[in-house]
């Protein structure tokens, strides 16, 4: 009995190790004699609530800090800053994020307005 364990153990085991070459399809990939770098662009999504608060990637910061903030991220990657805002967000402090990203060093940005 043991014998015929082993033999299906066995069996098993040789047909799995033929039989998974064979799922996948063999290629010669594709190749580039000059390849370049692909910049990679991170979002990040500055929110204004209607009570003035503003929030970088969901966690709140001070108008003050969101320069700094703003600007370390933009060093690390390329930068697409997405401005979304309360329908009842008063305009000060939108234009206060608009100063903090020329001071930042960031030349253009998204303004989302939802429609209802």
């Amino acid at each position: 009995m043991i014998d015929v364990m082993m033999f299906l153990l066995v069996f098993f085991v040789l047909i799995s190790l033929n039989a998974l070459p064979a799922l996948g399809l063999r290629v010669a990939l594709p190749y580039s004699s000059n390849p370049t770098h692909l910049e990679v662009t991170r979002r990040v999504t500055v929110t204004l609530t209607a009570d003035g608060a503003v929030y970088v990637d969901g966690e709140q910061s001070s108008l003050e800090s969101l320069t700094e903030r703003l600007r370390v991220l933009a060093h690390a990657a390329k930068l697409t800053v997405v401005i979304s805002g309360d329908r009842d967000a008063r305009l000060q402090p939108l234009v206060s994020v608009l100063d903090a990203l020329k001071r930042a060093g960031i030349v253009s940005a998204t303004v989302i307005a939802r429609q209802e």
